[in-house]
């Protein structure tokens, strides 16, 4: 009777750890986000579509990324006229993740990542399948950046500036876009 207690119990836990396991994935996390779940959710589905079509692995969406994003996000609408411009390379605001910006403004549009990831996406046009160089690093470097293999975690970040413009940040872990190197 005693054994077959324990393993009800064993299998109970076990049944536990696994439900819990597969809605880690589903659970929001808190961030700083003004970016929606749902929205953040758009966006890296878009990423994950694309990632599978060159057969690179999905991306997680993470707290921390989408708190960096939006902190330089915040940044360029306050501070810099809402003008699209990376991270420094050193400072305070150092650059340590993979970064794609865009920018949108026009009343009739409601600017998303997904809308953003799009913008992004359309320099497939551009890339010749191979390796980075500096000389088509502007031309595809968002798109690249979106597919590039090693990258397993993004988050968005989105502000609206004082004259309605918008600014959507997205940050990528580990980054990608390294000359020499092909995305996948």
């Amino acid at each position: 009777m005693v054994k077959i207690m324990k393993i009800k119990f064993i299998f109970l836990a076990l049944v536990f750890i696994i439900i819990i396991k597969s809605l880690a994935d589903k659970i929001p996390f808190t961030t700083t986000s003004t970016v929606s779940i749902q929205e953040a959710q758009k966006g890296l589905n878009f990423h994950n579509k694309v990632r599978a079509e060159v057969g690179n692995q999905p991306l997680k969406l993470s707290a921390e990324l989408a708190n960096y994003a939006q902190a330089w996000a915040n940044n360029l609408a306050v501070n810099n006229n809402c003008t699209m411009k990376h991270r420094p390379q050193e400072g305070v605001w150092k650059q340590k993740y993979g970064e794609n910006i865009f920018w949108g403004s026009g009343k009739a549009i409601s600017f998303t990542p997904l809308i953003a990831s799009g913008e992004w996406y359309k320099e497939i046009e551009n890339y010749q399948h191979k390796p980075l160089e500096i000389a088509n690093l502007e031309k595809v470097g968002h798109y690249t950046q979106m597919i590039w293999h090693d990258t397993s975690e993004i988050g968005f970040g989105l502000a609206k500036c004082q004259n309605g413009e918008i600014i959507i940040v997205a940050n990528y872990n580990p980054p990608g876009n390294y000359i020499n190197e092909k995305p996948y």
